[in-house]
């Protein structure tokens, strides 16, 4: 099977089982390409997870975008995007349809269940994730930190001050860590390339809005679909009152629309970006599926030129050996903020009665014991949240 073929195929199945947002998603990449294919092995996976983090965009789909580029080059870059998107992006024009239909008692168990779902995975993820990332005392200090910090601390800032600390205290306190020859990412493209990318970036966030104020049309959603994945730091729920600002403050998008998609993307699998399809379908003068094509690239392609552009000098920039302890230090504290996700708001939303405990235990079972797809967690919990809610 061609390379992209495999990236196709393999990132296809995580978008159309990937529930719970980018943290559960982390977990699942980490799973699936580190111990079940042997994509990357632990030191490449926690750099590309560090850089991921750092940098504004949809995290996991940058990771994953990454991830294909790695692994097939920028075929396989736009097959993992594709696989990973293509499944959330077309659920979410269908699902907010039907979405009035999902509020009697069987409509929410399920949706409830994918709440737990994601509570399952993200706990067994956290297990594995924790033993390999955070090995010695300096480590899991950093982690417990990070939990702390990200409990108490509820702006939408904190991820990025938390790698910024963890890096910080990683340089400061990992002693022991030495750069690791097996971390080297085997690039297709040098800083040449890098360099344009990032120049692309720059040009586009300072074109777009003067092309905005100076012809009316497409170029103004283009602009502001573009603003919101250049200024999301955190991915995932951050981006949505970014995008609530982008689109309906200037009236494109009615606050009920807006609203109803933003139901329908919590429940559907992938990129909580892939919002930017239903909204952009909406669009006044435009919508449908061009509009949607719009808004969905113009969402996504920030963070996919600031990773790429920054991917070679960070390569560089990791084999020093303050460099390597400072990404272990991040690395660290990664963990510590899927940590504190597990609590808040996984546990906090998912968890409401002790049924609630016996379900997700039953998919951390069925994940740690045989090893089951998430697909199979997914069957477990909605069918267990449903079977509760009828007695």
């Amino acid at each position: 099977m061609a390379p992209s073929l495999e990236i196709l195929r393999v990132f296809l199945r995580l978008g159309l089982t990937s529930f719970g947002g980018p943290i559960a998603h982390f977990v699942l990449f980490r799973r699936e390409f580190v111990e079940r294919r042997g994509w990357l092995d632990e030191h490449q996976f926690g750099q590309l997870l560090t850089l991921s983090q750092a940098l504004p965009g949809p995290g996991s789909s940058k990771l994953g975008f990454v991830i294909g580029l790695l692994r097939g080059g920028w075929p396989g870059a736009l097959a993992a995007f594709t696989g990973f998107t293509l499944p959330s992006a077309l659920l979410l024009f269908g699902f907010a349809a039907i979405l009035p239909q999902l509020s009697g008692v069987t409509g929410q168990a399920a949706l409830h269940g994918l709440k737990l779902v994601a509570l399952s995975v993200v706990a067994y993820g956290l297990v594995g994730m924790s033993r390999a990332l955070c090995p010695d005392a300096p480590r899991r200090a950093i982690a417990v930190a990070a939990i702390v910090l990200a409990l108490s601390i509820t702006h939408a800032w904190v991820q990025l001050l938390v790698v910024v600390l963890g890096a910080v205290a990683g340089a400061a306190l990992c002693r022991s860590v030495q750069p690791s020859p097996s971390g080297h990412l085997a690039l297709r493209y040098g800083r040449r390339t890098a360099a344009l990318l990032l120049l692309i970036f720059l040009l586009l966030l300072a074109g777009l809005p003067l092309g905005a104020a100076l012809f009316d049309g497409p170029i103004r959603y283009a602009d502001a679909f573009f603003r919101t994945g250049a200024l999301a730091f955190g991915g995932g729920h951050v981006v949505l009152p970014l995008l609530q600002d982008a689109v309906v403050k200037p009236g494109w998008i009615s606050s009920a629309d807006f609203l109803a998609g933003y139901g329908a993307a919590q429940a559907v699998p992938g990129p909580m970006f892939s919002l930017s399809a239903y909204l952009g379908a909406r669009l006044p003068d435009i919508g449908g599926l061009a509009g949607a094509s719009i808004a969905l690239t113009a969402t996504f392609l920030p963070g996919f030129l600031l990773v790429t552009g920054v991917l070679p000098f960070w390569h560089g920039f990791a084999a020093h050996p303050v460099a390597a302890r400072a990404i272990a230090g991040t690395s660290a504290a990664v963990v510590g903020l899927l940590a504190a996700a597990l609590y808040d708001p996984l546990w906090l939303s998912a968890v409401h009665a002790p049924a609630d405990v016996v379900i997700a235990a039953a998919g951390v079972l069925v994940l740690a014991r045989w090893r089951a797809s998430a697909l199979v967690v997914v069957l477990v919990c909605v069918a267990g949240s449903v079977a509760v809610s009828g007695l």
